[in-house]
């Protein structure tokens, strides 16, 4: 059997970068915490029998947060043969306190000095083998993003390495330790011994409750540590913690040599674009030229070509004529061309523009520009009772609504991490782009400003959501601070950039062959078939158009009440981009571009189309983000609570959006309608500046338990 071999470091130090360089693997790779979320794994590529294990980025093995949790579980329930230790060279003596605590594991470890091109384009220098013969262990240098000394590190990790020793700390905290260390010694196998005395030196909770320590053995360790607090005035954990920060001041002060301070270009950048009254300001502008880039010129050309000519006649035409010839039944060209390439066809006609908007998106990430952007949305969102951590699962949640809710778990604060759950789909995931790129060109020319307004929308639902709900008292209290190292700008490394964008790429279109094209199929047969099973001239005759009719009556007052919007609408809960291929196949939106607007004109106007718009980003996402949410809740109960809050707030704002539209726009008279979506914004306007109540309601109470994790 092979060995294993954990990848353990900080976050945003290059371990995933790392991880897919030695393993061949395509994991996510993004420049803030919360990246990785779970334990990966893979297999060593110069040796198909070793694993490779990356671990979420910790600073600490003290269990303060669930990544810390999962990253301490692993390697003290079942340790890894080897410990890759990667550390950011740039930032040395934060990194290297992770690496004190990991010596005393006592298990071999290599440590990997990533980034070192930094160093030396700042004209640094660190003395490398000074560092290894100061901790005793393999110090190897690398640059993951350029893929340099990769190879030192497989002949490092191809040698016999000693075990790790735990740094030397002073004689009294050494002499405690030893007494702890002779207590639990019939408790704990020899090998952990020295970790578990550190950590009941750190009076650490956990670790005295899964040992049962006699009473006699309790009291002198508590004397012992009691004793040596007074005498420091400083809690035993904070003593460790001065002793190992200690060590490492020493040792980068001895080993790292600085080039004169002088101002770097990330920080001449980071003061303008982090400033206080322009950084959101050009966020929007930002992303407003990502938008137009993406939907309106280049991203649109694309998506024309294949609308237009590969899907509006290349592939149809030649598919019946190969019908033709070979003298198939009509019901069958119909399900082939009419359904599937239909659907199909109109889901991946959005493909181009999917693939700018991700290409976009992608260098903002990796040059650092992003992480940035958490740091201005945290001013914004502390003013509304939001804390900046919920924006690191918005920001990844723009790909896909799942992994950004799976991020949320890095959320130490309870009621911060359960609002995240409940409000990071409101941000426009990649699949909800189609939908956006379809209104957008079939109602409004293409505009680019619906795409930002949608973004936008997405950003003042968190937002309102966060006012709203610190109103109750379940959600009451201070969000939590928000502290994120921001890292360096970088040109982006356009082999990862390409490489994240094909597997987003790949990803959708993997989505439109399997589940879009059973779903396109599906519409076809209800929408060509009568209950009598007899093919229908008229699809208003169909199945689908009575089941979807009797379920339309709740749409009409958002604006589209027809039973094709409700029907793509509800198939939206599947995939968000079956709207589009829903749409396509009823409506027989695969032609030209003046085909497609005239066909959607019979359903939306422009008011109906921003409702059902709007209604789409906000309701319920699909069923694997519901999954998702369920699973980080660990409850039925706050799952149906999201569900329901989600496509409650979606029908009010879409609600007011259509009857308040339609008169300023269309100028429909003020009716009944128009009289209840003004008392509904009236409402809304009064919770949110209503005082929080001082005791939780009997619904809040019932929700007010502890998340099962």
């Amino acid at each position: 059997m092979g060995k294993t071999i954990a990848l353990v470091g900080n976050p945003n130090s290059g371990k995933t970068t790392l991880f897919n360089h030695l393993t061949g693997s395509t994991q996510r790779v993004g420049n803030w915490p919360g990246v990785t979320v779970e334990q990966k794994s893979g297999t060593l590529l110069h040796d198909g029998e070793t694993q490779v294990i990356d671990l979420p980025g910790i600073y600490s093995l003290s269990p303060y947060t669930i990544e810390e949790i999962v990253t301490r579980d692993y390697l003290t329930l079942d340790p890894p043969d080897l410990i890759i230790n990667i550390v950011d060279a740039s930032n040395l003596e934060r990194n290297l306190y992770l690496t004190t605590q990991l010596m005393e594991l006592q298990l071999p470890i290599v440590v990997v000095l990533n980034m070192m091109d930094i160093i030396e384009k700042r004209g640094d220098h660190l003395d490398v083998a000074g560092l290894s013969r100061s901790f005793g262990l393999p110090f190897v240098t690398i640059s993951a993003l350029k893929e340099s000394g990769v190879d030192q590190l497989y002949k490092a990790i191809a040698e016999p390495i000693a075990v790790a020793e735990p740094i030397a700390y002073s004689i009294v905290v050494k002499s405690i330790l030893d007494t702890i260390e002779e207590i639990i010694a019939p408790l704990v196998p020899k090998k952990l011994r020295c970790y578990y005395s550190i950590k009941l030196f750190e009076r650490d909770g956990q670790t005295s409750g899964k040992l049962a320590i006699p009473e006699d053995g309790l009291a002198v360790m508590d004397g012992l540590l009691g004793r040596y607090e007074k005498e420091l005035d400083d809690d035993s954990e904070a003593i460790l913690i001065n002793e190992r920060y200690k060590f490492v001041t020493k040792i980068t002060r001895q080993f790292l040599v600085k080039n004169a301070d002088q101002p770097s270009f990330s920080v001449m950048i980071d003061h303008i674009v982090t400033n206080r009254w322009l950084g959101l300001p050009i966020f929007v502008l930002i992303m407003y030229a990502v938008y137009y880039f993406a939907i309106t010129t280049v991203g649109t050309w694309g998506t024309d070509w294949v609308n237009d000519v590969l899907f509006g006649s290349v592939v149809p035409d030649a598919v019946q004529s190969y019908f033709d010839s070979i003298d198939i039944h009509p019901a069958v060209s119909s399900l082939v061309i009419d359904g599937a390439i239909g659907g199909v066809g109109a889901v991946l006609g959005f493909l181009p523009q999917m693939a700018a908007l991700f290409l976009c998106l992608t260098l903002l990430e990796d040059s650092g520009y992003m992480a940035r952007v958490a740091f201005v949305m945290d001013r914004v969102f502390r003013g509304f009772g939001l804390s900046g951590k919920s924006f690191i699962p918005l920001l990844i949640g723009s790909g896909c609504s799942v992994p950004g809710i799976q991020a949320s778990r890095t959320i130490e604060n309870l009621q911060d991490r359960r609002m995240t759950i409940l409000t990071t789909s409101f941000i426009p995931c990649g699949a909800k782009l189609p939908v956006i790129a379809l209104i957008a060109n079939a109602i409004f020319g293409g505009a680019s400003w619906i795409a930002l307004s949608m973004y936008l929308l997405g950003i003042a639902a968190v937002i309102f959501s966060g006012v709203l709900l610190r109103k109750t008292a379940i959600f009451s209290g201070e969000a939590s601070p928000f502290v994120m190292e921001l890292p360096m700008y970088h040109w982006p490394q356009w082999k990862s950039i390409f490489r994240a964008v094909g597997a987003r790429c790949m990803a959708f279109v993997k989505n439109a062959g399997t589940v879009i094209f059973l779903s396109a199929s599906l519409i076809w047969f209800l929408s060509s078939f009568n209950w009598h099973m007899r093919m229908t001239v008229e699809s208003d005759q169909s199945i689908l158009a009575q089941i979807g009719g009797a379920v339309a009556v709740f749409f009409a007052p958002l604006g589209f009440g027809s039973w094709q919007a409700t029907v793509a609408t509800i198939q939206g809960l599947i995939a968000k981009e079956n709207i589009v291929g829903t749409l396509g196949v009823l409506m027989g939106a695969t032609g030209s571009e003046a085909e497609v607007a005239t066909a959607f004109s019979t359903l939306f106007n422009p008011v109906s189309a921003v409702s059902f718009l709007v209604f789409n980003m906000i309701c319920m996402p699909c069923f694997a983000a519901v999954g998702a949410m369920r699973t980080e809740f660990g409850s039925a109960k706050w799952t149906l609570f999201g569900v329901l809050y989600q496509t409650t707030l979606a029908y009010v704002l879409a609600f007011i959006i259509n009857q308040i539209g339609s008169v300023i726009v269309l100028g429909a008279p003020f009716g009944t309608g128009a009289a209840l979506a003004t008392a509904a914004a009236a409402i809304l306007l009064f919770i949110v500046l209503r005082p929080a109540p001082e005791k939780a309601s009997s619904l809040w109470g019932s929700l007010a338990k502890p998340m099962v994790k």
